[in-house]
């Protein structure tokens, strides 16, 4: 098994850790009077029991009650794991919607807000040794109806209505424990440079080193050393290039380069020495490539790459927003595959990092996208960037996430076209996470009104072929199209904002519903009843968007159906609506915008270079 396989944190990875999910102890507290009452180091006010990291909202949890609970409060046992005798503990939450507090022993540990993104405890002060059990409670937070709050589809309604879905609220990804020594690796950072050779190494310690201490680092790729080195470490921040020699192996691009064709990974041993004393041990990977766009094309590995990506919520009908399994985010990764998509764009949700492991390791893209909030004021603007900022430091490292998107169709900037501060909240995200990550292209407001992207992703659902053919078919069409159409009657671009070389993309398209039972839910873009309508009016868009030369890249609306959309092209419990081969031949064929692009696995295999001559 790869040491990364179902870990949940799969790019920081060591040997000792011990999986605190299961049955927790819990209370709704809809008064909010826990805090007063000490519920924090009570036990009789827990009166039902839920499966973590199942949302209450969720069957999978044991509660399954989708109403307005604002503050829930958590509690379970545990005892001291082997490996932290000498060292520190550190408590890990995956992500917990939306402000959470955790106490260990009745002392308060950590503190966070940001329904998405990871925390950790240093436990290690808080534990008891006199042979008792630890008891841990996290207390959190989530105001149902609180729009300033990035909630991504998470409906503010008490039923979920047209392409809102039920909330997921508190615990809803792993909670773990891990021992670790005194001083101890707390992040690292990747970063690939093809065009020289390196690969950038980034790491900081949990504290300032007292004396001088060294970090081993070694690289393998197919059982390949690139490299083992020895670094002196004197102070908390260590960065360094790595150039990356093959020696005299001979090796042909595809078998180093990353790419969906060839997921090549680069694994990583670290370790942290005084002297022969070795003070922390851990694993990471990394993946050679390189993104980008130039002339109208995205970029990978410096070539020309057509998307064929998939609208993927991350949304399962019996745990809501947490994946049902690890297993179940690997077989989303293969069945996405299988359809013949070579990437996802994540929507108003951040992934499961494990899912985004099987997407480093089975080959497939990720478009990275916030969860938005639906007002604009100075708390959500606040809120949404503190959190942004945590997703970009999170999954930076991970190689198959190749876009950033902050902002969708204008969510929490309803007044863009006219209010210049929303405007300015719109390039600043852009900026900001060009500035925390320069190697990715950004999106800064997908859909529509553009006013700072490196892709002008538009959001067309258009369901006749000859449509799509007469809106892009030529660089003259898609100059009209941009300045008039306006497909949802919204502006693609805002009028001081002009395209230089970006690609054009249509980043949402499809959403043909199948065979809906009543007419009075929203099911999709257009419906059809039968299976061979479905294939044929599939083939008809795909087509269309695939002969247009001006297209750099396609969304498709969607993988799966989501609660009251039908638009899926798997049902909600992943089994396939249509022939998967037949869609795969389909989401398959030649782009006129990059004819070679399906031939070009053929034309790597057939390179064989050497891995400086292939750039990287």
């Amino acid at each position: 098994m790869h040491h990364a396989e179902n870990h949940p944190r799969p790019q920081l990875t060591r040997e000792q850790w011990t999986d605190l999910s299961g049955t927790w102890q819990f209370a709704y507290d809809d008064q909010n009077v826990g805090i007063d009452q000490g519920w924090a180091t009570r036990s009789d006010v827990f009166d039902r029991d839920i499966i973590v990291p199942f949302p209450p909202e969720s069957r999978a949890s044991g509660i399954h009650d989708p109403s307005y609970h604002p503050v829930v409060w958590y509690r379970r046992t545990f005892t001291t794991p082997e490996g932290s005798e000498n060292g520190h503990l550190l408590l890990h939450f995956g992500a917990v919607d939306y402000q959470a507090q955790v106490w260990v022993n009745g002392q308060l540990v950590a503190e966070h807000e940001g329904g998405h993104t990871p925390f950790t405890a240093d436990i290690t002060q808080a534990l008891s040794h006199d042979g008792s059990e630890q008891i841990v409670v996290v207390r959190a937070e989530d105001h149902p109806t609180d729009l300033a709050q990035p909630r991504g589809k998470q409906d503010w309604q008490p039923e979920p209505h047209r392409i809102w879905y039920y909330r997921t609220t508190g615990i809803w990804q792993p909670v773990w424990l891990e021992p670790v020594g005194t001083l101890h690796i707390t992040n690292l950072r990747w970063t690939p440079d093809l065009d020289r050779g390196m690969l950038g190494l980034q790491i900081r310690l949990s504290g300032e080193p007292t004396k001088t201490l060294q970090l081993r680092v070694r690289l393998t790729l197919q059982d390949v050393t690139l490299a083992n080195d020895i670094y002196i470490l004197d102070r908390r921040e260590l960065r360094r290039e790595i150039a990356l020699e093959t020696g005299h192996t001979t090796m042909s691009r595809d078998k180093v380069l990353w790419s969906p064709a060839n997921p090549n990974l680069v694994d990583a041993e670290l370790t942290l020495l005084d002297g022969d004393q070795v003070l922390d041990s851990a694993r990471s990977y990394a993946g050679l490539r390189s993104v980008g766009v130039a002339n109208g094309r995205f970029l990978l590995n410096n070539r020309p790459y057509y998307l064929r990506l998939v609208l993927e919520q991350g949304y399962w009908p019996e745990s809501l927003l947490a994946a049902p399994s690890a297993d179940a985010l690997r077989h989303e990764v293969e069945m996405t595959k299988a359809l013949g998509f070579n990437g996802v764009r994540i929507h108003q949700k951040v992934e499961d990092p494990r899912f985004l492991y099987w997407c480093d390791r089975l080959g497939l893209l990720v478009w990275g996208e916030m969860a938005n909030a639906y007002v604009f004021a100075p708390t959500a603007i606040e809120r949404l960037t503190r959190e942004w900022i945590e997703v970009i430091h999170r999954d930076y490292s991970h190689p198959c996430i190749v876009t950033w998107v902050p902002l969708n169709e204008s969510w929490g900037v309803p007044n863009l076209e006219r209010d210049p501060a929303q405007q300015n909240f719109v390039r600043g995200l852009y900026h900001l996470t060009k500035a925390l990550d320069p190697t990715r292209p950004v999106i800064g407001n997908d859909g529509w009104e553009h006013i700072a992207s490196d892709v002008w992703g538009i959001h067309d659902y258009a369901l006749d072929g000859k449509v799509i053919r007469e809106r892009y078919g030529s660089p003259e069409a898609v100059a009209r199209t941009v300045r008039e159409i306006q497909p949802h009657y919204r502006t693609i671009a805002l009028p001081d904002y002009t395209r230089r070389h970006e690609p054009i993309m249509i980043t949402e398209c499809g959403g043909i519903a199948f065979a809906p039972k009543s007419g009075e839910r929203w099911y999709g873009y257009g419906t059809v009843s039968d299976t061979t309508t479905f294939l044929a009016k599939y083939d008809e868009l795909m087509s269309a968007i695939l002969d247009c030369p001006t297209i750099a890249g396609f969304c498709y609306t969607q993988l799966t159906d989501t609660e009251q959309e039908s638009n899926g092209l798997l049902n909600a419990d992943r089994t396939s609506k249509l022939d998967v081969k037949a869609v795969y031949a389909i989401t398959r064929r030649s782009a006129q915008a990059i004819p070679g692009d399906v031939h070009a696995n053929f034309i790597n295999s057939m390179e064989v270079t050497t891995f400086e001559s292939a750039g990287g």
